[in-house]
């Protein structure tokens, strides 16, 4: 149990609170390559803070304020230009650091004028990788991108699944701290929705669904973050769930096996604000020795649905299982009325760690996974477990399957 205080510690990501300087020490992914090559300008809503994302004609990146220094007008509906963004307002035009670089109408009344050049609105560093876009909304100099090995290997095909959840970025987080929900809520759930509609689950064969008790749990610290760690009934302690387990990646991403052939999945939690969360689910899959290098760089982009057509969670799919568990606690879970048990160390531990990167930073410090030096960031891997279970054809992932062809 927090009281008031510390759960508005712990939770607010907003210009000037405890979790949002601590939030802008790192990198977060704003868009999918995918979304700003279809349309080049798209609306960012990040660390409550309203931008414009855009590429121009040169190729060139940007993220600066979503409305015009002039009449604030919506730039997402601006002009990409060979250099900047230009309004479609008035036509002023925005370079990647925000700075106004043509007034044209200014301009042919004051050739000589320099108006525009006291015309600057805040703009931040953009960088793409894998497949995302990722903006710095910190202080510079800004650190290196972290080049996660999910992100940056050549032997891999991708696609990421984005949703929009409606609560706050500690509650998708704290989920991954906690090892026993899957017993209930993936396979107990599953089983119990699956009866209800008359289907015939083979809990002998079809062990992603089988309720299987959780022994033992543990929890471990690593210099990127936690480890969670689960022994079932009937496991050994060299099952490598327990000897190895998940790695959660402070502060936002979860990294595991996620049921797929030599490589993995990231979830990565961004928060938008403090209600709302911009779930990715990046999800990397052993290529074919055949596969051209074009198409193993290119990450494949689609919607995950959060709700059916009559407005329900869809809990046929196993990740949506988890964001209606984040959600129904409300936008800011209330944290001073909560109970929590022995099964919940993980969470208290993710808890501590974060109050304690948020202390090092209102010291002036650098928290951890920041990274400056390129020797360091060539390629981070983070060991996982060997999945236990494989994902079976159209169950459970939510998400078109990669086939090894």
């Amino acid at each position: 149990m927090l009281t008031t205080e510390q759960n508005e510690r712990l939770t607010r990501v907003g210009p000037g609170t405890p979790g949002g300087e601590l939030m802008r020490r790192y990198w977060h992914v704003v868009a999918t390559s995918q979304e700003i090559s279809e349309r080049p300008t798209k609306a960012v809503r990040l660390l409550n803070e309203d931008l414009v994302l855009y590429r121009d004609r040169a190729g060139t990146l940007g993220l600066i304020d979503r409305l015009c220094a002039h009449r604030r007008v919506d730039l997402s509906y601006g002009i990409p230009e060979e250099h900047g963004l230009r309004c479609m307002y008035h036509g002023w035009v925005y370079d990647e650091t925000g700075q106004c670089t043509e007034q044209p109408f200014e301009e042919t009344v004051h050739p000589d004028g320099r108006f525009r050049e006291k015309v600057k609105m805040q703009g931040y560093p953009v960088e793409e990788l894998g497949g995302l876009i990722w903006a710095y909304l910190g202080d510079a100099p800004a650190p290196l991108l972290p080049r996660w090995d999910l992100l940056v290997r050549d032997d891999l095909v991708r696609n990421v699944g984005t949703t929009i959840i409606p609560c706050n970025w500690l509650q998708c987080m704290e989920n991954s701290m906690d090892p026993v929900h899957t017993e209930w809520l993936h396979a107990y759930l599953t089983q119990y929705l699956r009866d209800g509609k008359g289907e015939d689950v083979p809990r002998a064969t079809d062990r992603r669904y089988a309720v299987q008790r959780h022994e033992k749990i543990g929890f471990s610290s690593f210099p990127h973050g936690l480890y969670k760690h689960r022994l079932l009934a009937g496991q050994s302690d060299e099952n490598d769930d327990w000897r190895t387990g998940h790695p959660v990646i402070f502060p936002t991403i979860l990294r595991n096996t996620g049921g797929v052939v030599g490589g993995g999945t990231f979830q990565i939690r961004v928060p938008i604000d403090d209600t709302h969360t911009w779930h990715l689910l990046y999800r990397a899959v052993g290529a074919p020795e055949e596969t051209p290098l074009e198409d193993r760089m290119n990450v494949t982009a689609y919607e995950l649905p959060l709700f059916d057509d009559q407005g329900e969670y869809r809990l046929d799919i196993t990740l949506v299982q988890d964001f209606m568990a984040w959600a129904t606690q409300g936008s800011i879970a209330d944290r001073t009325k909560e109970m929590l048990g022995i099964s919940d160390e993980g969470i208290i531990m993710f808890r501590q760690l974060l109050d304690e990167q948020m202390s090092i930073v209102e010291r002036r410090g650098e928290p951890m996974n920041v990274f400056r030096y390129a020797e360091a960031n060539e390629r981070l891997d983070v060991g996982a477990e060997q999945t236990q279970f494989q994902a079976l054809p159209n169950q459970g992932s939510g998400m078109p399957l990669l086939s090894r062809r």
